[in-house]
């Protein structure tokens, strides 16, 4: 341990142990770990040997300090997902945005307070695709333990995830050099497990113990790399009381719809006949002749009879779920989601950005072949700039240290070129995008009103857009092209619901707002991994205020090396 750390570390834990919070601290060593899925065995990139990751528990007002230790061949960095990480964006995590990579046999101290946060937030790898498999849930309880509904009687994190019989990183790698769409998932897993309706998969099925009568907290994580699912528990409803650790009105429902990136907190009352029954989750696709993974994940939900002998295993129920291109049911459950109560929404507004965010396509170089539609190459862009990472110096560092030429401040506030966003026939001179590492700088302090667009190039989709760094309130959400002459009047002001992130709807649009209060450089992108692979991103830059709380901390000494 490094001579200055210790006695950091020990004033550290002092001051708080006097505030009533605590520093927790984990060691988290990335290493290749053999597993079996699908009948077929192989090495998989986990923390711990674990899969999913560690389950990090902490209160609101506690520390984080994470000693990642990276034995794997692939380099690696670990993303808080949800984690506001106030003046601390050096332990945010995106690769090449605020840190360079740990490598292989390095290591690197992730140190950041949770402030104002309760709920269910996840962390994940934030380097090529290795969040397939490097993922676990970070629940935030109150700091009093006191919820604003009635205490459960259990907490049940639920991860939903994706597996690919291959190597996830031979994947991306493979469709990246051909510029072609990568290989859709083999499954879907709910905690690791594929369940009952894959091969070789019956006997490791999750299960889920309950007693009758009891209420129990369901947190739902969407962890999947590259799908949006619906989820049901059959014959049970759930009654909504979060989302990205935000409490909300409760509303009840029978189906959730999570986008990657998503956290959702339920209450379920066990109020069924003592059985057994399945908690299903499978993809909502929306996007139209796209193809998608078209499997069901299940775990099962146990009642215990408290039975003194062994009772016959009954086949468990079966839920309803949305046919997989159900964009009513998706927006019906996005549109109960509101904050628990009156909020004091931000304003006026400084800045009015519009954004497009979609799909496209490059031409293939000379000389080469592509894999893309009529040799061309897959891209994505937002305001027509298709994200491009550094790949010798982060963001951060190079905006800390006024380093030249990593990128430029000049992206647009709105698209360069107006045109019909969701028309059936948009002119292919708009489908190729510019690449570039730009970002939008933003004042401390300022007011900033998003409306993110959907367009139709190539083909319209729900997008998950998650904002680093940030929550934001979702003011409306929408069909066709934003028209602020009739939409700004289906702003809700009143109890919108905070997220960090939102999911722009198919050939639609979102409004979000929120407070530039955090200096840094902070990644937006989509949560759709293929399309932030594609280019699907940008970052804010927003500037220090005045003094040193509204200033971006000095990075740690041990912040690896570029």
């Amino acid at each position: 341990m490094e001579s200055w750390l210790l006695p950091f570390l020990l004033a550290l834990s002092l001051l708080f142990r006097y505030s009533g919070a605590e520093v927790h601290y984990h060691e988290f060593v990335v290493q290749a770990t053999p597993v079996k899925r699908l009948c077929k065995a192989h090495n998989i990139i986990t923390v711990n040997g674990q899969f999913p990751g560690p389950t990090i528990e902490v209160k609101n007002g506690d520390t984080l300090v994470i000693n990642v230790v990276n034995r794997a061949r692939y380099n690696v960095t670990l993303h808080w997902h949800g984690v506001r990480q106030m003046r601390t964006a050096w332990a945010d995590g995106p690769v090449f945005v605020t840190q360079c990579p740990i490598r292989p046999g390095g290591s690197y101290r992730y140190r950041f307070t949770i402030e104002g946060q309760e709920g269910t937030l996840w962390w994940h790898a934030h380097s090529s695709w290795l969040r397939a498999t490097i993922y676990g849930a970070l629940i935030i309880h109150p700091k009093d333990n006191s919820y604003p509904f009635t205490k459960p009687k259990r907490e049940i994190p639920v991860l939903l995830g994706e597996w690919w019989n291959r190597n996830p990183i031979d994947v991306v790698r493979r469709a990246t050099r051909t510029g072609a769409a990568p290989n859709n998932s083999d499954a879907f897993t709910i905690n690791g497990e594929p369940g009952d309706l894959y091969k070789c998969s019956r006997k490791d099925t999750t299960v889920i113990p309950a007693m009758a009568g009891e209420t129990n907290l369901f947190r739902f994580i969407n962890a999947a790399l590259n799908t949006e699912l619906f989820v049901a528990i059959a014959g049970h409803k759930m009654t909504v009381v979060g989302a990205d650790a935000s409490y909300t009105k409760p509303f009840t429902t029978s189906v959730l719809m999570l986008g990657p990136g998503q956290t959702t907190d339920v209450l379920v009352t066990m109020d069924q006949p003592v059985s057994r029954y399945y908690i299903a989750a499978r993809a909502y696709a929306s996007a139209q002749g796209v193809p998608f993974d078209n499997t069901t994940t299940t775990a099962i939900l146990e009642y215990d009879c408290g039975c003194s002998e062994p009772v016959r295993v009954v086949q468990p129920a079966f839920p309803a779920l949305p046919a997989y291109n159900d964009t009513r049911a998706a927006s019906a459950f996005s549109a109960g989601i509101k904050s628990l109560s009156r909020v004091s929404v931000p304003g006026p507004v400084d800045e009015n950005l519009f954004f497009t965010v979609g799909l496209g396509l490059f031409g293939c170089p000379a000389g080469k072949t592509c894999g893309g539609p009529n040799n061309t190459r897959f891209g994505a862009s937002m305001n027509n700039v298709s994200f491009v990472l550094p790949d010798s110096y982060s963001i951060l560092q190079a905006h800390y240290q006024g380093v030249p030429g990593v990128f430029t401040t000049d992206f647009p506030a709105v698209p360069p070129v107006q045109f019909d966003y969701t028309s059936q026939n948009i002119s292919r001179s708009l489908w190729q995008p510019i690449a570039g590492t730009k970002v939008y700088k933003l004042k401390y302090g300022s007011v900033v009103q998003l409306v993110l667009q959907g367009t139709n190039i190539f083909a319209a989709e729900n997008h998950p857009i998650h904002i680093h760094g940030y929550d934001f309130y979702i003011l409306a959400e929408g069909f066709g092209n934003f028209n602020p002459a009739k939409d700004n009047a289906k702003f809700n002001l009143v109890d919108p619901p905070m997220r960090n992130t939102v999911g722009v709807p198919v050939n639609g649009w979102a409004v979000i707002r929120f407070v530039a209060d955090n200096p840094g450089v902070w990644l937006m992108h989509c949560h759709l991994d293929v399309h932030i692979t594609w280019g699907l991103a940008m970052a804010f830059l927003v500037e220090d205020g005045v003094g040193e709380l509204q200033s971006l901390e000095a990075p740690p000494v041990d912040l690896p090396p570029c």
